[in-house]
């Protein structure tokens, strides 16, 4: 997902993404403490997609207060 993506979507969609993000993250750090995660990768590619979209919640809400 990159940027663009994320700015497509509305606030409420990207909230649902972000909860479904998390989740998946959880569940790749419990694969990677017990040795059963295959895609290392994933793990930050997860945690970059919740960056861009914290950003853009973030922008918005500044754009929404001024």
């Amino acid at each position: 997902m990159n940027a663009g993506e994320v700015r497509d979507l509305t606030s409420d969609e990207l909230k649902d993404k972000l909860l479904l993000l998390k989740k998946e993250q959880f569940n790749l750090r419990f694969q990677q403490a017990s040795g059963q995660l295959e895609k290392t990768t994933r793990v930050s590619e997860v945690r970059k997609d919740i960056a861009r979209i914290k950003t853009v919640l973030g922008e918005r809400a500044g754009a929404n207060a001024s």
